[in-house]
């Protein structure tokens, strides 16, 4: 499955962006879907994940109550809307696909993902 992700730029603190994903050449809806982000000179970090269906969502203590994650099956796409940003929320953003076989952790860290998407900076000014 091929992953593109958009919708990054810069933004002041206390603002608004909404990323997208969008996913061809694979059954988008058998893939777990996530975000993940790296910031310079830190490792790629876990930032939301959402299940097959939408229904469930687990997002990383960082993000709890700014950021949501959803999905649409028609569409095959994934969306982060990020809101209240804060200048540590810098960083290149990328969408990641799995297909559920992760175990315990790994399903929240990049050795669990089985596809990536080129990232998209997002930046947030102070």
């Amino acid at each position: 499955v091929q992953l593109q992700a958009s919708g990054g730029g810069l933004v002041q603190a206390g603002g608004s962006l909404r990323l997208s994903c969008a996913a061809s050449g694979g059954t988008f809806s058998s893939y777990y879907m996530g975000w993940f982000r790296q910031a310079p000179g830190k490792e790629r970090e876990f930032v939301t994940r959402i299940s097959r269906s939408g229904g469930t969502t687990y997002n990383a203590d960082s993000v709890k109550g700014r950021f949501t994650i959803s999905r649409d099956n028609v569409k095959n796409t994934v969306y982060l809307q990020m809101n209240s940003l804060k200048p540590e929320d810098t960083a290149v953003y990328y969408c990641a696909a799995d297909l559920g076989h992760c175990k315990g952790y790994r399903c929240y860290d990049e050795s669990g993902m089985d596809y990536w998407g080129k990232g998209t900076q997002v930046t947030v000014s102070s």
